[in-house]
């Protein structure tokens, strides 16, 4: 694989991208779903280093008493970080809703379950006026492993350019604790769940046929030739290709000279 990064290089872009996008909004705080997974602790540390630590807010958000370790880690990213946190049980709100809207699908119940919690965190980004920092990476991004309006929101994206494989190398540059990089990923949507047997593969498997994918811009069969499976290389370009709606603001159906998303494009001066 030739995803390799420079950590001290990604760093200073990726807070400078923090610092820079939340003044052109005039917002001078973050905030974030606090998870005490990888993601979320990489994106809180380069938010404390970019803002000061008092400026981010990590909001932990469980439900009820299913996931106690991890609600512990995400305590523990806090103290280390230095930054705010708050804990919030989302399980009234998704029992009331599901007690009246029953089902036995655990993504269905997943799904509420994230969006439960982006509601919170567009809440609170409106009491502490700070802009939500998506937790997403690339990895993710490509083939829509994410709830649309749940974890995928945001007001801006730190991490979107960076693979699974790459956010692990740099929270080993930004001292993340050992034992959150080692800890199998979890969406935490259900006991037992992990991202890797959900998607099938590990991410340095699926990360090194994304970067043949899109990087090198590799055929299919050109990856089948250089050895890999063709039934998991045509499942990787189905979620590439299924998910891209999930990638793109709501096409909007063009009526006049000027439509939003399509020629009405000015900077964020405008007007000045």
């Amino acid at each position: 694989m030739s995803l390799k990064i420079n950590p001290i290089f990604v760093e200073k872009v990726l807070t400078g991208f923090i610092r820079g996008e939340l003044a052109k909004f005039g917002f001078r705080k973050g905030i974030l779903g606090l998870s005490g997974g990888l993601d979320s602790t990489v994106c809180a540390a380069l938010a404390a280093r970019a803002l000061g630590p008092r400026n981010v807010l990590g909001l932990i958000m469980p439900y009820g008493d299913s996931f106690p370790a991890e609600v512990r880690d995400a305590e523990k990213v806090g103290r280390v970080l230095g930054i705010r946190t708050r804990t919030i049980d989302i399980a009234p709100q998704v029992d009331a809703y599901f007690a009246a809207h029953p089902t036995r699908s655990r993504i269905l119940r997943g799904n509420k379950m994230a969006r439960e919690r982006m509601s919170i965190l567009y809440d609170y980004s409106a009491r502490e006026k700070a802009l939500i920092l998506g937790t997403s990476n690339k990895t993710e991004l490509l083939i829509g492993y994410g709830t649309i309006h749940g974890d995928m929101a945001c007001g801006i994206s730190p991490m979107g350019d960076l693979y699974k494989t790459q956010v692990r190398e740099l929270a080993r540059h930004l001292r993340v604790p050992a034992s959150i990089i080692r800890k199998a990923p979890t969406a935490g949507l259900w006991s037992g769940q992990t991202d890797e047997q959900e998607i099938g593969l590990t991410y340095a498997e699926l990360d090194e046929i994304l970067e043949n994918l899109v990087e090198k811009r590799k055929s299919g069969p050109e990856l089948v030739k250089a050895g890999f499976k063709p039934a998991v290389v045509r499942r990787v370009a189905e979620m590439i290709r299924n998910s891209e709606f999930k990638r793109k603001l709501p096409p909007i159906a063009k009526l006049s000279p000027r439509s939003v998303g399509h020629d009405f494009l000015y900077p964020y001066d405008w007007g000045r």
